[in-house]
């Protein structure tokens, strides 16, 4: 299944084309669907800003997992994902978070290897030549959040700090804290966590 959303934004700026586009999709996280018409009006709108080697990359995709993040932009990848959600809130809003993540990838091509801050400078430039100059860094749409039980627990056995995690931890961590004030933050053993009973379940010691 392929959102095709792309085709209304074009229709706006009269770019819809006259055929079918045939895009061969590139090997990616399971679940991304790319949109080829939503990926003609991205390039569009980073060529116009001078952007023509990152328009010739980037891709754009939809991503049913998401919950409540509006959109992501990976730089090393030069990929926009969206939230489908966007859909049933507005045009509008999809147009609005397409600019906000292609506004990432525009303010790191034109920064090339220097580290920027994610919602800096350079970002709000690229939001202003992308058209949302008052954009903000997080968004505030009414996406409903899902709440995931904590189900594992794991205790610090030298100063009893406990962890609550989803899923359970396959792979050995130990305290920070106690890394650090007695092995100068390396690994330590001594220090690694070991699993519990729920903290409200245990008999104390």
């Amino acid at each position: 299944m392929v959102f095709n959303f792309g085709r209304d934004l074009l229709r706006q700026i009269n770019l819809i084309p006259r055929h079918n586009a045939i895009v061969r999709a590139p090997r990616r996280s399971p679940g991304l669907r790319r949109d080829p018409l939503l990926e003609e009006v991205a390039r569009m709108l980073v060529r116009q800003v001078g952007c023509r080697r990152l328009a010739q990359v980037l891709t754009v995709s939809w991503n049913p997992r998401m919950r409540t993040t509006a959109g992501l932009a990976c730089y090393r990848t030069k990929q926009v994902i969206l939230n489908p959600k966007l859909i049933e809130i507005s045009s509008g809003e999809v147009q609005r978070t397409l600019r906000h993540e292609l506004a990432h990838l525009v303010a790191q091509s034109r920064a090339g290897r220097r580290r920027i801050a994610a919602h800096g400078e350079e970002w709000l430039k690229a939001c202003a030549d992308l058209g949302i100059p008052d954009e903000k860094r997080c968004h505030d749409l009414p996406f409903k959040t899902r709440k995931i039980a904590r189900r594992h627990f794991y205790q610090c056995p030298e100063c009893a700090t406990i962890l609550a995690r989803v899923r359970r931890v396959k792979s050995r961590v130990a305290c920070i804290k106690c890394c650090r004030k007695h092995n100068g933050g390396k690994y330590q053993e001594r220090f690694r966590f070991r699993e519990i009973a729920m903290p409200d379940e245990r008999i104390a010691a």
